[in-house]
């Protein structure tokens, strides 16, 4: 069954390129703790990702369950601080490409949660090598600001390695800004899950794509 999860990357490379994305969201502020902004998604993209970032840093850095890859404190801080400000239906749909119209409403919602699990547990080692010397720079913004879909860069330096360069694709909804694509040095989050998706759904129908990421989550 997991023959269909072989993909343009291995999945060791995929989780540390696509997990140091989730670390540039949570790292986007250096230095010492601060108090939870409140988060503005009718501000700038820029001004909106760096404050969902610096909350999610800040309240990384304070839990210490966090840090040791305690998947429960780990789904704590992501559903507390970064998907209030994710459009992850978005990112299963497109992921899922042409099959997400073949699937029931009960199975979209399967997927989504679905999703959710295989993404959180592959950027929890990202939360794991949070620390003080990582820095994020925002770089300057390419494009129409008060375009509906945009995409925000930066550059994400760690101790542990090299400068990794993240993209964070941006839409305008009613309620404001919403992220739902990563770019790590090059590899878009949804091209890489719908060539995973595609194939696990042409062999084992949608049903059998929810088994397989379900199983992994476990």
């Amino acid at each position: 069954m997991f023959k269909a999860f072989s993909s343009i990357l291995s999945l060791a490379r995929a989780r540390r390129l696509l997990g140091a994305g989730l670390l540039g969201l949570a790292g986007l502020a250096t230095g010492a703790a601060q108090a939870q902004d409140p988060v503005d998604a009718t501000h700038s993209p820029s001004d909106f990702v760096q404050t969902v970032a610096n909350n999610a840093l800040n309240a990384i850095k304070k839990d210490q369950g966090v840090k040791s890859g305690d998947l429960g404190r780990i789904n704590r801080v992501v559903n507390e601080y970064v998907l209030p400000y994710v459009n992850l239906e978005k990112t299963t749909r497109l992921a899922a490409g042409r099959y997400w119209r073949q699937a029931t409403p009960e199975q979209q919602n399967a997927l989504v949660q679905a999703f959710k699990g295989t993404l959180i547990r592959t950027y929890s080692g990202a939360f794991t090598r949070v620390n003080q010397k990582s820095a994020f720079s925002m770089l300057p913004f390419r494009g129409d600001a008060n375009a509906a879909d945009l995409v925000v860069r930066s550059t994400l330096s760690q101790d542990n390695g090299p400068a990794v360069g993240i993209d964070y694709r941006l839409e305008k909804t009613a309620q404001g800004w919403k992220i739902y694509d990563l770019n790590v040095e090059g590899i878009w989050l949804i091209q890489n899950y719908r060539n995973q998706f595609s194939q696990q759904i042409s062999q084992n129908g949608i049903d059998g794509l929810i088994a397989a990421l379900n199983q992994r989550n476990q």
